[in-house]
């Protein structure tokens, strides 16, 4: 393969929409990269559900993806990458990015000493958020927030309404009249609300993954000679396992492009 002339697609899944914060902030930093985005509505939430049936699904979606021929997998989804990031990594035969807390920023960047982890169950629970917590999370005290409801607000394209403002509220109001002044985005889902959240605590600092996500996505690419050639066209195409016109009619609640600019696929 010719350095810069891999005109495969990139691979990136989610339960739902709310990889596609990944995917945006991809798409702003390789233009060029064609992207195939697994929506796996089917069995959204991934949060609450058993560490091993979100590993199952993991393996199935991977396997689609390399399918359609993808030179890479982000896995854009906290709980699936707190699941199965490590088994992904071994049985396949290529690159895969995941999602981790922003931890250590958000411990460096508090001046009150107190950080609010956003999150699901299923990212609370695994393996790798402790071992980030331990290894980057000294100095300061983590609040453990489970984001309740909050993904399926986002999953209808509520993030700007006063339900979203209500539920955001809600769930941070204690810990950051506890102290916290900043807020980790643990779930991709929760990218969506970080202007609502800020809206509601001004003084908070809110920290999301998809910028470090995306870069290392984007640097992986330029090390292994994966990136698109120079004349290429970037596109996004849709593979949902649910209801395709229900996930279809979100995207434009979401500021994303209306169904004509992607393909949707079953």
């Amino acid at each position: 393969m010719l350095d810069g002339m891999d005109p495969r697609p990139v691979g990136m899944f989610d339960s739902g929409v709310g990889g596609l914060s990944v995917f945006r902030e991809f798409r702003r930093l390789a233009p060029r990269e064609r992207t195939v985005y697994f929506a796996d509505t089917a069995y959204f939430p991934y949060g609450p559900r058993d560490p091993g049936e979100v590993r199952k699904r993991a393996f199935a979606i991977a396997h689609r993806l390399v399918e359609a021929d993808a030179k890479l997998i982000v896995v854009a989804c906290n709980t699936a990458s707190a699941a199965a990031i490590a088994d992904l990594r071994q049985l396949f035969d290529l690159p895969f990015v995941g999602m981790v807390p922003a931890v250590k920023p958000a411990a460096q960047a508090s001046r009150s000493g107190r950080v609010a982890i956003l999150a699901t169950p299923g990212t609370f629970d695994g393996d790798l958020y402790s071992s980030v917590v331990e290894e980057f999370g000294k100095g300061a005290a983590i609040d453990r927030v489970v984001g309740h409801d909050l993904a399926e607000l986002v999953e209808r394209g509520e993030v700007d309404t006063p339900a979203a403002r209500e539920a955001v509220r809600s769930a941070l109001g204690r810990t950051v009249a506890n102290g916290a002044d900043v807020v980790v985005l643990g779930c991709t889902h929760y990218e969506f609300l970080a202007p609502a959240i800020t809206a509601e605590f001004p003084g908070v600092s809110v920290l999301g993954t998809v910028e470090p996500v995306a870069k290392r996505a984007c640097a992986l690419l330029a090390e292994l000679d994966l990136e698109a050639p120079s004349d290429a066209e970037g596109a996004l195409d849709l593979i949902v396992s649910g209801n395709r016109e229900a996930f279809l009619e979100t995207l434009p609640r979401l500021g994303f492009a209306p169904r004509g600019a992607a393909e949707a696929q079953s």
